[in-house]
């Protein structure tokens, strides 16, 4: 039996009772086909569908569901502001249409809170926090009380885990600011417990169409909020049965290889990744393609970092992209190139993101040493071998500025770490706090932070959370929330 005759047969569960009861909530055929295509990033593919469904069946509730999904996935691949800004108003309409509904389905609920919780993520990539805010609040509301009315309804687990992952590790601002006001507090445990739970379950359940949008979203928290060290080996589990003409699975799979030192997969991953005009235009996919040549060295990478740039609509990644190809340049002794990137980086694009704010200081201060900008590369790329070759014969007086000093240490630290030395990796943790806490750069507080991992790790308790508080102490300094977050989730992990 196919996963669409499964879900079929639920729908009929659904509605056994009288004939109307769930009518106008199917997720038949068409709509699951939709569906499908959504989350192989074949968007062209689930318009069809859905045009198709319209015709056949006007009043299915459905389908405002399934174009909002359309729009969230165009805005995620696009990040276009343009796009953001003509799609937003597509919310209330669809809202109004589904409210109209049966009141007594499990979807009447659930499909407001899924479309509040998509515009919520998208929002946040446009700086609307506290609109965010609002729409994570009430689809917490709508969850909630679904659960209570379907306590077996298992898809309302999947928004409420993202809720508690995102919220349980939130850093500080005016999201988490707001979400407190309305005394709407995560918990990352209980957010990852969920999604586990849901992703074992589902591919032996009549829920099992919705697997790959569960492993879309868990694959993000263990990443990107959790930083869980557990995040490579989940993702590519959970992954191998997504089929192989899903854009989105090399999406999720080059994405968590990459930010897990998995770098040569993550090549080979992006180099077989399903293409063609079916397929959703995805920039990113370039960018992350030259990230992942970059790190080993490969200066080849600057033919995807054009591409990204000549292709890219988006506000993100811009910044990001011409420091790399600045670093290039460097790499390749070109002085007058790497000014010329290093100017772009400070002046075009946009400051969403953490990245690319971090971009523009990079680009505006003196040109980094060649020797740790290749060891920085390599230990992002997991050549731990490679970076601690090149440092092997360095010292600290071999640097003339502070914040080489500091940068120094710090790459040090991070390569001994990566490497289970964890002795070498406290000393040099150690060295970068005495020499960069002053500084507005990332280093001494990262330090802190990671010498409080190895210290958990070594079950040393009064160490780790002496480490952790170091780094939370420090403030006015590069990528400051998202440390800080790291940090206090480490003190909470410590029973703090």
């Amino acid at each position: 039996m196919t996963k669409i005759q499964r879900f079929t047969v639920l729908s009929a569960l659904f509605i056994f009772h009288t004939t109307s009861l769930f009518a106008n909530f199917d997720f038949n055929s068409n709509c699951l086909k939709a569906y499908k295509s959504i989350f192989e990033l074949k968007l062209g593919n689930a318009r069809a569908y859905i045009s198709t469904e319209k015709k056949q069946h006007p009043n299915n509730a459905i389908i405002p569901l399934l174009e909002n999904y359309v729009d969230y996935f165009t805005l995620l691949t696009s990040e276009s502001k343009s796009d953001f800004d003509r799609l937003k108003g597509n919310k209330s309409a669809r809202l109004d249409q589904i409210s109209d509904d049966d009141k007594n389905s499990p979807y009447y609920l659930y499909a407001q809170a899924e479309i509040n919780l998509q515009w919520a993520l998208i929002r946040g990539r446009f700086g609307e926090y506290f609109n965010a805010a609002m729409e994570v609040k009430k689809a917490n509301s709508l969850l909630q009380e679904n659960r209570k009315k379907f306590p077996d309804f298992q898809l309302n687990f999947k928004g409420l885990g993202l809720i508690n992952a995102v919220l349980g590790n939130l850093p500080d601002g005016v999201l988490k600011t707001t979400l407190s006001t309305f005394g709407i507090k995560g918990n990352l445990q209980s957010g990852l417990d969920m999604f586990e739970k849901l992703a074992d379950y589902l591919p032996k359940s009549s829920y099992d169409p919705f697997y790959d949008e569960v492993v879309f979203y868990y694959a993000y928290v263990l990443t990107d909020v959790a930083h869980s060290p557990s995040a490579y080996a989940k993702t590519m589990k959970y992954t191998k049965s997504i089929a192989d003409t899903s854009l989105l699975k090399s999406y999720l799979q080059s994405y968590v290889c990459l930010k897990n030192a998995h770098n040569d997969e993550a090549i080979q991953i992006l180099a077989r990744k399903p293409e063609g005009g079916i397929y959703q235009p995805f920039p990113y996919l370039d960018y992350l393609e030259g990230i992942a040549h970059l790190n080993k060295l490969d200066l080849n990478a600057s033919v995807y970092f054009n591409r990204f740039l000549q292709t890219n609509k988006g506000v993100n990644w811009v910044k990001d992209a011409n420091l790399h190809l600045a670093w290039i340049a460097l790499l390749k002794g070109d002085k007058s190139a790497y000014n010329s990137y290093a100017n772009k980086a400070v002046n075009n694009g946009y400051l969403y993101n953490e990245k690319d704010k971090q971009a523009k200081n990079e680009a505006s201060a003196p040109a980094p040493p060649v020797d740790l900008l290749k060891t920085r590369l390599l230990f992002d790329g997991g050549y731990l071998t490679r970076a601690l070759q090149i440092l092997a014969d360095k010292k600290t007086l071999d640097y003339s500025s502070d914040k080489d000093k500091a940068e120094f240490n710090y790459r040090l630290g991070r390569v001994y770490d990566g490497l289970n030395k964890d002795d070498q990796a406290i000393v040099a943790y150690q060295e970068t706090i005495n020499q960069g806490k002053g500084l507005k750069y990332y280093f001494a507080a990262n330090a802190a932070m990671q010498m409080g991992k190895v210290y958990e790790r070594k079950k040393n308790v009064a160490k780790a959370r002496e480490a952790f508080n170091t780094a939370i102490s420090m403030k006015n300094h590069e990528y400051e929330s998202s440390i800080e977050s790291q940090a206090k989730a480490g003190l909470k992990r410590l029973g703090n």
